[in-house]
Protein backbone atom coordinates (compact mmCIF):
# COMPACT_ATOMS: atom_id res chain seq x y z
CA UNK A 1 0.00 0.00 0.00
CA UNK A 2 2.88 2.35 0.77
CA UNK A 3 4.40 1.72 -2.66
CA UNK A 4 1.10 2.69 -4.29
CA UNK A 5 1.04 5.96 -2.37
CA UNK A 6 4.64 6.70 -3.32
CA UNK A 7 3.85 6.01 -6.99
CA UNK A 8 0.75 8.24 -6.84
CA UNK A 9 2.81 11.00 -5.23
CA UNK A 10 5.53 10.67 -7.85
CA UNK A 11 2.94 10.85 -10.64
CA UNK A 12 1.46 13.98 -9.04
CA UNK A 13 4.86 15.66 -8.80
CA UNK A 14 5.59 14.74 -12.43
CA UNK A 15 2.27 16.22 -13.57
CA UNK A 16 2.98 19.41 -11.61
CA UNK A 17 6.28 19.62 -13.45
CA UNK A 18 4.50 19.30 -16.79
CA UNK A 19 2.08 22.03 -15.74
CA UNK A 20 4.92 24.33 -14.70
CA UNK A 21 6.65 23.67 -18.02
CA UNK A 22 3.47 24.51 -19.95
CA UNK A 23 3.18 27.82 -18.11
CA UNK A 24 6.16 29.07 -20.09
CA UNK A 25 3.89 29.46 -23.14
CA UNK A 26 1.22 31.49 -21.30
CA UNK A 27 1.12 35.11 -22.41
CA UNK A 28 -0.82 36.54 -19.47
CA UNK A 29 0.20 34.71 -16.32
CA UNK A 30 -1.98 37.01 -14.20
CA UNK A 31 -5.17 35.54 -15.68
CA UNK A 32 -3.96 32.04 -14.88
CA UNK A 33 -3.19 33.02 -11.29
CA UNK A 34 -6.63 34.63 -10.89
CA UNK A 35 -8.30 31.48 -12.28
CA UNK A 36 -6.25 29.27 -9.94
CA UNK A 37 -7.11 31.48 -6.98
CA UNK A 38 -10.84 31.29 -7.71
CA UNK A 39 -10.56 27.54 -8.22
CA UNK A 40 -9.11 27.20 -4.71
CA UNK A 41 -11.87 29.39 -3.27
CA UNK A 42 -14.56 27.44 -5.13
CA UNK A 43 -13.15 24.17 -3.86
CA UNK A 44 -12.73 25.25 -0.24
CA UNK A 45 -15.96 27.22 0.10
CA UNK A 46 -18.37 25.23 -2.08
CA UNK A 47 -17.22 21.82 -3.27
CA UNK A 48 -15.57 20.39 -0.13
CA UNK A 49 -18.37 21.40 2.27
CA UNK A 50 -21.08 20.11 -0.08
CA UNK A 51 -19.27 16.80 -0.54
CA UNK A 52 -18.82 16.34 3.20
CA UNK A 53 -22.42 17.29 3.93
CA UNK A 54 -23.84 14.98 1.26
CA UNK A 55 -21.58 12.17 2.43
CA UNK A 56 -22.73 12.69 6.00
CA UNK A 57 -26.45 13.01 5.32
CA UNK A 58 -27.08 10.68 2.40
CA UNK A 59 -24.59 7.87 2.60
CA UNK A 60 -24.42 5.42 5.48
CA UNK A 61 -21.97 2.68 6.30
CA UNK A 62 -18.78 1.72 4.51
CA UNK A 63 -19.62 3.33 1.19
CA UNK A 64 -19.20 6.89 2.47
CA UNK A 65 -15.52 7.15 1.46
CA UNK A 66 -15.89 6.08 -2.18
CA UNK A 67 -18.98 8.25 -2.64
CA UNK A 68 -17.19 11.27 -1.20
CA UNK A 69 -14.24 10.55 -3.49
CA UNK A 70 -16.52 10.38 -6.51
CA UNK A 71 -18.18 13.65 -5.52
CA UNK A 72 -14.78 15.32 -5.15
CA UNK A 73 -13.70 14.12 -8.59
CA UNK A 74 -17.01 15.28 -10.09
CA UNK A 75 -16.58 18.67 -8.43
CA UNK A 76 -13.03 19.01 -9.73
CA UNK A 77 -14.15 18.06 -13.25
CA UNK A 78 -16.92 20.62 -13.06
CA UNK A 79 -14.53 23.31 -11.83
CA UNK A 80 -12.17 22.67 -14.73
CA UNK A 81 -15.04 22.54 -17.24
CA UNK A 82 -16.83 25.69 -16.03
CA UNK A 83 -15.18 28.12 -18.48
CA UNK A 84 -16.35 26.16 -21.51
CA UNK A 85 -19.67 25.15 -19.97
CA UNK A 86 -20.57 28.77 -19.28
CA UNK A 87 -19.40 30.16 -22.61
CA UNK A 88 -21.94 32.55 -24.11
CA UNK A 89 -22.74 30.44 -27.17
CA UNK A 90 -21.17 29.88 -30.55
CA UNK A 91 -17.92 31.72 -31.18
CA UNK A 92 -17.11 33.58 -34.36
CA UNK A 93 -14.24 31.16 -34.96
CA UNK A 94 -15.49 27.57 -34.82
CA UNK A 95 -11.99 26.21 -34.23
CA UNK A 96 -11.66 28.00 -30.87
CA UNK A 97 -13.87 25.51 -28.99
CA UNK A 98 -14.42 22.77 -31.58
CA UNK A 99 -15.69 19.98 -29.30
CA UNK A 100 -19.01 19.31 -27.62
CA UNK A 101 -17.79 20.16 -24.12
CA UNK A 102 -21.08 19.74 -22.21
CA UNK A 103 -21.51 16.24 -23.66
CA UNK A 104 -17.90 15.32 -22.87
CA UNK A 105 -18.29 16.66 -19.32
CA UNK A 106 -21.39 14.51 -18.83
CA UNK A 107 -19.53 11.48 -20.20
CA UNK A 108 -16.74 12.09 -17.69
CA UNK A 109 -19.27 12.35 -14.84
CA UNK A 110 -20.97 9.13 -15.95
CA UNK A 111 -17.54 7.44 -16.05
CA UNK A 112 -16.83 8.59 -12.47
CA UNK A 113 -20.22 7.29 -11.30
CA UNK A 114 -19.70 3.98 -13.12
CA UNK A 115 -16.24 3.42 -11.68
CA UNK A 116 -17.55 4.24 -8.20
CA UNK A 117 -20.48 1.83 -8.56
CA UNK A 118 -18.15 -0.92 -9.83
CA UNK A 119 -15.75 -0.23 -6.96
CA UNK A 120 -18.55 -0.54 -4.43
CA UNK A 121 -19.92 -3.68 -6.09
CA UNK A 122 -16.51 -5.38 -6.07
CA UNK A 123 -15.96 -4.36 -2.44
CA UNK A 124 -19.39 -5.65 -1.47
CA UNK A 125 -18.85 -8.89 -3.39
CA UNK A 126 -15.48 -9.38 -1.69
CA UNK A 127 -16.95 -8.79 1.75
CA UNK A 128 -19.79 -11.20 1.06
CA UNK A 129 -17.40 -13.93 -0.05
CA UNK A 130 -15.24 -13.50 3.05
CA UNK A 131 -18.25 -13.97 5.32
CA UNK A 132 -19.36 -17.19 3.61
CA UNK A 133 -15.84 -18.65 3.63
CA UNK A 134 -15.54 -18.48 7.43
Amino acid sequence: MKALRVMAGAAGVALMGVGAFLLEDVRDLGDVLVWLGWAVVLHDVVIAPVVLLVGLLVVRGGVRGPVRGALLVAGALTTVALPVLLRPGKTANSSVLPLDYPRNWLIALVAVATVTALWLAVRGFGRGRRRTDR
